[in-house]
């Protein structure tokens, strides 16, 4: 950048970010913060930061993580094959969060540099957006990203609706937005000495009579606060990823009888029998059979070679163990599963009378709705091992969707 603030040069980075994820989720729900729930097999921090890193290097991109998640902040960053500075601790507001990092980034760079700021929860941000931002401060002390109001607004009159309210003279505003590091600094020192609160940045600036320009999104930026918005989220950037591939993979197992038990486990439950399959795990041939079907999907090997019977660790594992690190690794590539469909070659035990169960416990283990999971029984005619009813076989098909990186 070659435009002087003052007379000092701006860094050569069109501008240093503060991404805010120093938030526990509270309304959001679930078992992880939302800035770390998994969109198409990432964090939604992740995709945050990935839209940044299109303009922006990653050592310009600053952080503020809550200190409870640092193992995953850490986790997420790991994804990129690029070095990030230190994660700056968040306070109790959103207010002391983005004044720690203000505080940590006048101590390393010049009062003129351009600050973005973001929330974490925006992960569909635009690059095309973000540069708008950029460039507005070339000839703005500050802008933000607003969108229009498409709702009737009403004030309100006890229960009832009251005067009707002018959204056109109304904006919603968005992140990123933008300010020139010294205003920001100013702003959150008076703040401080004011002892006041504000909602976002472009009021503490304002609080300095700082006009701030409003730069119209032109792409989707939703902010993800409930499961709905996650999962509109990850529609929009399903739609930014490369061509969507479908494939099948196929997988097929087999388990001879071993000794008398009261059950064997098939499909991830237990069903009556008076033998238990022979195997180093728990001899799951359906699950077996999907494991290798989504490692087929992958071109990846198969169940063997992610999990030797060799290997002591595996004596008499839960064969789920082996189908979730197989989802996982499908999801971590932005796959997704669609279909899966199994059959079960046996003369015994009688499949038909568990089949709801399984169906259940398999849609259960790769997290697809029950709708996905198709589970079929056949004997072969008393012809064979199955048919002389020395073992059981097992084979499935897995439809899945994969972005084409290439």
């Amino acid at each position: 950048m070659s435009k002087l603030r003052g007379n000092i040069p701006l860094a050569t980075s069109p501008a240093s970010v503060i991404i805010v994820a120093a938030g526990s989720s509270v309304r959001f729900g679930g078992e992880i913060p939302k800035q770390y729930t998994k969109i198409l097999g990432k964090p939604v921090l992740y995709w945050t930061i990935k839209s940044f890193m299109k303009l922006i290097p990653a050592k310009n991109i600053h952080v503020v993580i809550h200190p409870d998640h640092r193992d995953l902040y850490l986790a997420t960053i790991g994804l990129f094959n690029e070095h990030f500075s230190e994660p700056i601790i968040g306070a109790k507001t959103r207010q002391g969060s983005v004044h720690n990092a203000v505080k940590t980034l006048n101590t390393r760079l010049a009062a003129n540099e351009k600050i973005l700021i973001h929330d974490a929860a925006r992960a569909s941000i635009h690059p095309d957006d973000i540069l708008s931002v950029v460039q507005a401060l070339d000839t703005k002390t500050a802008a933000t990203l607003v969108a229009p109001i498409t709702e009737t607004l009403r004030q309100k009159s006890g229960e009832n609706c009251g005067a009707v309210i002018d959204r056109d003279q109304l904006l919603s505003l968005q992140t990123p937005q933008g300010f020139y590091l010294g205003d920001l600094v100013a702003a959150h020192k008076k703040a401080e000495a004011d002892n006041l609160a504000y909602t976002d940045d472009t009021a503490l600036i304002a609080a300095l009579g700082i006009e701030t320009a409003a730069i119209h999104a032109k792409h989707p930026n939703l902010k993800i606060t409930t499961s709905e918005d996650l999962m509109m989220t990850e529609l929009h950037l399903s739609n930014r990823l490369p061509q969507r591939l479908i494939k099948t993979g196929m997988g097929f197992d087999v388990h001879a009888f071993g000794e008398a038990a009261p059950s064997l486990r098939i499909g991830g439950i237990d069903i009556p029998h008076t033998h238990k399959l022979l195997g180093h795990s728990d001899a799951d041939v359906a699950l077996h059979a999907i494991t290798d079907a989504i490692y087929g999907v992958l071109s990846d090997g198969d169940i063997g070679s992610h999990f030797p019977p060799s290997k002591a660790e595996h004596k008499n594992q839960d064969s789920a163990d082996f189908l979730k690190a197989a989802v996982n690794q499908l999801e971590e590539c932005g796959g997704r599963i669609n279909h899966v469909d199994t059959t079960i070659i046996c003369e015994a035990p009688k499949i038909g009378p568990h089949r709801d169960k399984i169906r259940e416990r398999i849609a259960d283990i790769l997290g697809i709705p029950l709708t996905r999971v198709a589970v079929k029984a056949t004997t072969t005619e008393q012809l064979g091992f199955t048919g002389r009813k020395e073992g059981i076989a097992a084979q499935a098909v897995v439809t899945a969707e994969l972005p084409e990186w290439e």
